[in-house]
């Protein structure tokens, strides 16, 4: 255990000292908050798809190769940035899976996130089997009648939630294997991008309210991040292998403006705190200048096939890149932990006016 602290004080060194005693544990108190609820994708699944006949899992190596305990069903090597997020707001334990979860671990807040889920149903069904945001919506329900039957009665059970952070991380699925793959999606020829994107703040906005209306009060809406910039877009579709395919990233840049504008909707309603995090921002910030960050590799991933190593995901005890601290990309399409510590600690305490709206996640536990 030792000798994996240290490794871990090594790839991290550039973190504040408070963030860096949190992640090893040598500072410890209560949590911020009681509890911590999470619901995406694939950038934050931690093994609810693992026991689905689905393609989109990574309960396999090389995926986990340096968290503790090997690969967990997170597609990335190590950390992910709700993963982060948990640790500096102070929870011993990261959050479990749901599907792994029972009884009084609902008590600290679980995990709903499925890989390849999108906020449309069909979104990812190429890959088979996922849960999508309704679906999480629909698990996160039936997790709360459970507290409430722990707690002892419905009041009770809403005065818990109502200091409990959620985040939301929706969307990039609805653009990478929805909107952009004609193979297998027509919504490209149905929809302008314009129109696309209303279509899912209207399905958004509906899940999101249902949370409201099962207890959610400190939400945090984690913005679409810069998916034209990954290994596998630029694999396909960028000339040098290296410029980001601008037409997604536009498209992309419609739906969070659109996602700020629900935070100021959402923060009418009464005793509702929801901030938005801005991760295409973030990434944007990493690519301009990515060896401030101690990062050196920002277009292809560690572990991978083909062009840029995006052309297929990292594949089963694929041997990935040894310089793992340098690479922004662990495979075709998700971040390293390097990258996720740097995008989880922004979220948590925000580096720039742009970071977060109109708050940051501290902040947010704080009231």
């Amino acid at each position: 255990m030792a000798s994996s602290r240290t490794e871990l004080m090594t790839r991290v060194c550039w973190v504040p000292l408070l963030a860096l005693a949190l992640f090893l544990g040598s500072v410890r108190s209560e949590p911020q908050v009681p509890c911590y609820f999470i619901f995406g994708d694939s950038l934050v699944d931690n093994g609810n798809n693992n026991d689905m006949a689905s393609l989109a899992r990574a309960n396999y190596p090389p995926y986990g190769i340096d968290f503790p305990g090997g690969s967990s069903g997170r597609f990335t090597n190590g950390l992910t940035t709700v993963d982060v997020i948990s640790k500096l707001l102070g929870f011993d334990n990261y959050i479990p899976p749901y599907a792994n979860a029972n009884g009084d671990q609902l008590l600290t807040g679980v995990n709903f996130a499925s890989a390849a889920a999108g906020i449309r149903e069909e979104t990812g069904q190429q890959l088979g089997p996922r849960i999508p945001f309704s679906g999480q919506v629909r698990n996160y329900q039936s997790a709360v009648q459970q507290m409430v039957n722990i707690l002892g009665d419905e009041d009770t059970a809403a005065n818990y939630l109502s200091k409990c952070i959620f985040s939301v991380g929706m969307g990039s699925n609805d653009y990478l294997n929805n909107y952009f793959m004609p193979m297998f999606y027509n919504s490209g020829q149905r929809y302008t991008p314009e129109q696309y994107a209303q279509d899912l703040i209207t399905r958004y906005t509906t899940f999101v309210r249902s949370l409201y209306d099962y207890g959610a009060r400190k939400v945090v809406l984690i913005g679409v991040g810069q998916v034209g910039c990954s290994p596998n877009e630029l694999a396909q579709h960028s000339a040098d292998g290296a410029t980001c395919v601008g037409n997604i990233n536009s498209a992309i840049e419609i739906f969070n403006n659109r996602l700020i504008s629900l935070v100021d909707q959402f923060n009418t309603l009464p005793g509702a705190h929801f901030t938005y995090i801005n991760a295409y921002h973030i990434f944007e910030d990493i690519l301009r200048d990515p060896r401030s960050m101690g990062l050196s590799v920002v277009n292809r991933g560690c572990c991978g096939v083909g062009r840029n190593n995006g052309q297929y995901t990292c594949l089963p005890y694929q041997i990935p890149c040894q310089n793992r601290e340098q690479y922004l990309f662990w495979d075709a399409f998700h971040p390293t932990e390097a990258a996720n510590i740097i995008i989880g600690k922004r979220s948590y305490q925000a580096q720039s006016d742009r970071d977060a709206y109109p708050m940051d996640i501290k902040t947010l536990a704080q009231i």
